[in-house]
């Protein structure tokens, strides 16, 4: 029996998450709401990984479970694979999603961005938005550390947003 549930259901509790851990929880702490959020989606990213390799042999090296994760993971997600997959062969891999969901519908008017620091309401509405998409991002890093932690790769995520709705995930393995 195959469980899904709504997109725009999954959508709207990773928006509201972000808001009250931002906005109501922790809004004079962004670091702790950050850390807050990254530790939501580790816990997810734990338990689906469990879920989704229940029926699996293990990885035998890095790059298979990388690969795993871009791939099955990913299709189970979000309905499609990861666009580019990148290594340096030293423990760094990029993955890129040029169309990543979560920021399909966040825009951040550049002219906001852009403009002097002299019209404050302008300046900190686009750091406003920004710090918030940034913020958004912290759950889906989550969720790839949580999967490779339980694949056996202790890492660190990170995303980088300067295109959207593209987005790249820098997966770093700690040796």
């Amino acid at each position: 029996m195959v469980r899904e549930v709504a997109e725009s259901c999954v959508d709207g509790v990773v928006m509201e998450m972000v808001a009250a851990y931002c906005g109501r929880f922790y809004a004079a702490k962004p670091e702790l709401a950050a850390r807050r959020i990254e530790a939501i989606g580790f816990q997810v990213g734990h338990q689906l990984t469990e879920r989704y390799t229940m029926e699996r042999l293990r990885f035998s090296d890095h790059l298979e479970a990388i690969k795993f994760i871009c791939k099955d993971f990913w299709s189970e997600l979000f309905k499609k694979q990861i666009d580019n997959l990148k290594t340096n062969h030293r423990g760094t891999f990029v993955l890129q999603d040029n169309r990543f969901r979560w920021l399909t519908r966040v825009s951040i008017d550049p002219s906001v961005e852009s403009m002097d620091a002299t019209d404050n309401d302008s300046a900190t509405l686009g750091d406003s938005a920004a710090q918030t998409t940034s913020m958004l991002l912290y759950f889906p890093c989550g969720i790839i550390r949580g999967a490779l932690t339980n694949l056996g790769i202790s890492c660190s995520v990170t995303a980088d947003m300067s295109n959207l709705p593209a987005c790249s995930f820098v997966v770093r393995i700690k040796t």
